[in-house]
């Protein structure tokens, strides 16, 4: 035999070997872990005994797939999930105790909107939760690649079931009867797959005619929850617990906020005067710049003094294409321009044609106007229409808006129509410059710099009022008491135990008669002079003239407005949107196009009943 053909023979013999080699290996090593992975029955009750074998059965033809991983609807390789164990019926092993907690390999989902973990990938384990008496369980326990221990009743399990027979998968509303479901439920069995924790329940009850309840005959039923859904509605500890700080961004909370994309709040101060957050009007209105339709609403460089003549001529808007070109652009936009508003508060919009029409074109991208005691849309001049003081020409300090109101105004809205002489010659137009202050900027410097006046004005409720019109009496639904200049998630003093800041209540002019204990009174004082130091410090306002064909919108539950006093003939028009319509817009749209935390049911074709916030 040629020396090149021996060769090659005796090298296809030593793969066969290696290859033989490395199985065998393998195999024992599978075997080894199946072994060590194997709960213990000790100490276990009959019944839950045999509900641990009804797992170990189960798991055992799952360890015969070739596999243990999966490929996502993504095409990102997916670990096998977890082993199941009921809290109460079994322990674990040894093996399993010794274990180091798993490693994390969930990526980084990344987006304009900000980044946020996708906990969908990480291995994690089951283990077992504190037992009520006699030896059953009424939760299960989640340990996660972080260490932390998720715990779930398995009332609330059984409660959260999304199958179609439980929950409509077009109106997503409950169709489970939760009255239906006993107290002390447990699971028959359960299993672990790579989708979630896949759970089978005993039949609900059912009401008899004679008022009796009886387990209802039918068979039993299947539930599957998926992990990352499991870990986004950790309610013991909180989602922000589990997976660490960044699960909740400054400013936003779980239950004001939920649904929303983890945009980051920007606290600013004067310097945002720089570059202030701004839009355009093609970019809402889904327009390309430089086509003829938008060459016909361009009004940049329109004069900031207009005759009155000139004003009525373009409120008139009888040419004016007010239509959204392109639905895909429009809302991406308006996506832009909500995001902006979450993130620092307050947003301008250049290029709006000068008209009223328009502007309410304008914020009707957002959603439906909040009708008040002022009316829906405004068009108005300091002409006292109206008993306020923004009826005027005089100055206003920072404040907020409808603090009246149960619910005050969402968002608000300005646009500059004009800004003339006065009708006899005598004044010029001059003054009217636009203040706005951060809020949540002076709270965060209020906490650090006096804790005291901090706890202050976020536990004394005040009252207040609008009654300037001989028609209009409102008052807060808590008369008897009022709110808090800050209100937190909790205003039980939550704000000491992690409750977030969610809205700024504030202005002093319709504050009422100051109803509080003795003790209260120097305090009380003495914090909303420290406030009012921090809100007139110019290292905090953002003064800017506007001009017609630029609008301006802000938060009203975060941004203070005001103004310098002017002289002259101003004209402006504007309105307020919800702040629940303002977040659900928001919210849609962030699912539609936004690369944001949340499932994978619900992009262009509607959402699922996974999705964050439902």
């Amino acid at each position: 035999m040629d020396e090149a053909p021996r060769a090659a023979a005796i090298i296809r013999t030593l793969s066969m070997l290696a290859r033989t080699v490395h199985q065998s290996i393998a195999c024992s090593a599978a075997s080894r872990a199946t072994s060590a992975a194997r709960p213990s029955l000790q100490g276990q009750t009959t019944a839950g005994k045999q509900r641990q074998l009804r797992l170990l059965s189960a798991r055992s033809g799952q360890q015969q797939a070739p596999s243990t991983a999966s490929i996502s609807r993504r095409g990102t390789a997916q670990p096998k999930g977890p082993e199941v164990v009921n809290s109460g019926i079994s322990s674990v092993s040894a093996a399993q105790q010794a274990a180091p907690a798993p490693t994390s390999t969930s990526s980084q989902v990344g987006s304009t909107l900000g980044s946020a973990p996708n906990p969908v990938t990480p291995q994690i384990s089951l283990v077992p939760s504190p037992s009520t008496s006699g030896g059953k369980s009424d939760r299960l326990a989640i340990r996660w690649a972080s260490g932390v221990e998720s715990k779930f009743h398995h009332v609330w399990l059984r409660d959260h079931c999304r199958c179609p027979a439980c929950y409509h998968p077009k109106t997503k509303q409950r169709l489970l009867d939760t009255f239906a479901i006993p107290g002390n439920v447990e699971p028959v069995s359960m299993e672990s797959t790579t989708e979630g924790l896949q759970v089978e329940w005993p039949p609900l009850l059912q009401a008899a005619e004679n008022g009796a309840v009886a387990a209802n005959a039918a068979t039993t039923h299947h539930s599957l929850y998926p992990w990352r859904w499991l870990m986004l509605n950790s309610y013991s500890p909180p989602f922000s617990a589990v997976n660490g700080p960044s699960a909740h961004v400054v400013g936003l909370t779980a239950g004001g906020m939920a649904g929303l994309p983890p945009i980051e709040r920007v606290l600013w101060g004067r310097s945002i005067g720089q570059a202030p957050p701004t839009v355009t009007w093609d970019e809402v209105m889904g327009r390309k710049p430089g086509t003829e339709s938008s060459k016909k609403t361009e009004t940049q460089g329109s004069p900031y003094t207009m005759s009155s003549e000139q004003a009525d001529v373009k409120a008139e808007g009888s040419s004016l294409d007010l239509s959204v070109h392109d639905e895909e652009l429009g809302n991406l936009g308006l996506l832009k321009w909500l995001s902006k508003i979450a993130t620092f508060g307050f947003c301008f919009v250049s290029g709006v044609p000068v008209s009223p029409l328009a502007t309410e074109a304008l914020i009707r991208r957002i959603a439906f106007i909040r009708e008040t005691h002022y009316g829906g849309f405004w068009d108005f001049t300091s002409n006292l229409e109206h008993g306020d003081t923004a009826y005027t020409n005089l100055k206003l300090q920072a404040h907020t808006d409808t603090t009246y109101f149960t619910d005050p105004a969402g968002l608000q809205m300005f646009h500059l129509l004009s800004h003339t002489a006065s009708e006899c010659g005598s004044a010029k137009a001059e003054g009217g410059e636009s203040l706005l202050v951060d809020g949540f900027l002076a709270a965060k410097i209020l906490r650090e710099s006096n804790e005291t006046a901090y706890a202050t004005l976020s536990e004394v409720r005040l009252m207040t009022h609008s009654a300037g019109d001989d028609d209009t009496l409102i008052r807060p639904l808590m008369e008897e008491s009022g709110y808090p200049i800050l209100q937190h998630t909790d205003d039980a003093g939550g704000w000491r135990h992690g409750a977030k800041l969610k809205m700024v209540r504030y202005n002093n002019d319709d504050r009422s008669v100051l109803r509080v204990k003795e003790e209260d009174v120097d305090s009380f004082y003495s914090a909303l002079r420290e406030w009012n130091r921090i809100l007139t410090d110019p290292e905090g306002e953002y003064w800017q003239q506007l001009r017609p064909g630029t609008a301006l919108i802000f938060d009203n539950h975060r941004v203070l407005h005001g103004r310098s006093a002017f002289v002259g003939n101003r004209r402006l028009c504007g309105a307020y949107v919800s702040h629940d319509d303002y977040r659900s817009k928001l919210s849609v749209l962030s699912a539609r196009y936004g690369d944001t935390l949340r499932s994978d049911s619900g992009r262009k074709h509607g959402r699922g009943v996974w999705d964050d916030g439902l």
